[in-house]
C-alpha cells in the first residue's frame, strides 16, 4: 500500500481525495492537515510516502511546505494538487521540489494516476503544467512578465499582504523580522510598479493569486 498524506484546509475537499483515493486499492491515507505546519507535524510523525499539498494553505502556504519538507526529507515525493491554474504556480512549484502538479478540478480523473506516478519517481505534470514549463525554459530570463521576474518568497509576502496580514504576522509566518518584511514589501511596490497595500491586493485578484 502506498502511504499517502493529505493537506488542504478544507474538510469536504480531503474527504473526497480520500475517497477517490481510497477507492484505489493500493493507496491508503496516514494524515490529513488543514494547515502547513500540521502538514509538516504529520508527515514526520507518518512518515508517508506521498504527501499531496494543497498550494493555498494558512499558516504556512504549500510552496513553504514544500520547501522545509525537501530540506527535511529530500526523497519524499510531493504532489502538488490546487485551485490554481496560473502557469506561475507550476514553475514555483516544480521548482521549489515538487514532483508532479495537478489542479482540483482534474482531481477525480487524475489523482490516483497522479500518487503513483510521483511514488515511482517520475514526474506526473498535466498537459497545460508541462506546456508552461517548457515555455519558462524556452523563454528564459529574456520578456518575462513583472509577477515571473519576483523570488517565491516576494511571491509568498505579496500574497499575505493582499490577504490583509500584517507585516508582524508574516513576518512570524516565515520566521523573518518584521523589517525584512518591509524590505520585501518596498521590493514588491518597485517591482510591480504600485503605490500600496491596496494596489498589491488588486495586482493579486487580477493574476488570480488569491481569491477575490
Amino acid at each position: 500500500m502506498i502511504k499517502v498524506l493529505l493537506a488542504d484546509d478544507h474538510s469536504i475537499v480531503r474527504a473526497g481525495l480520500r475517497r477517490i483515493v481510497e477507492e484505489s486499492g493500493d493507496i491508503e491515507v496516514v494524515a490529513e492537515a488543514s494547515d502547513g505546519r500540521e502538514a509538516i507535524l504529520a508527515v514526520r510523525k507518518e512518515k508517508p510516502d506521498v504527501a499531496v499539498i494543497d498550494i493555498s494553505m494558512p499558516v504556512l502556504d504549500g510552496l513553504e511546505v514544500i520547501t522545509q519538507l525537501k530540506s527535511e526529507n529530500p526523497q519524499l515525493p510531493i504532489l502538488v494538487l490546487t485551485m490554481h491554474e496560473e502557469h506561475q504556480y507550476v514553475v514555483r512549484a516544480i521548482e521549489t521540489g515538487a514532483m508532479g502538479y495537478i489542479t482540483k478540478q482534474s482531481a477525480p480523473e487524475q489523482l490516483v494516476k497522479a500518487i503513483r506516478k510521483v511514488h515511482s519517481g517520475s514526474l506526473f505534470l498535466t498537459a497545460d503544467a508541462a506546456e508552461a514549463l517548457a515555455l519558462r525554459v524556452a523563454k528564459g530570463s529574456q520578456s518575462q512578465s513583472p509577477l515571473e521576474t519576483l523570488s517565491t518568497r516576494e511571491l509568498q509576502v505579496l500574497r499575505r499582504l493582499a490577504m490583509g496580514y500584517t507585516n508582524r504576522e508574516i513576518a512570524s509566518a516565515y520566521h523573518i523580522s518584521i523589517k525584512t518584511v518591509d524590505t520585501y514589501r518596498f521590493r514588491l511596490l518597485k517591482k510591480l510598479n504600485l503605490r500600496n497595500n491596496a494596489d498589491l491586493s488588486r495586482f493579486a485578484i487580477q493574476n488570480r493569486l488569491i481569491e477575490a
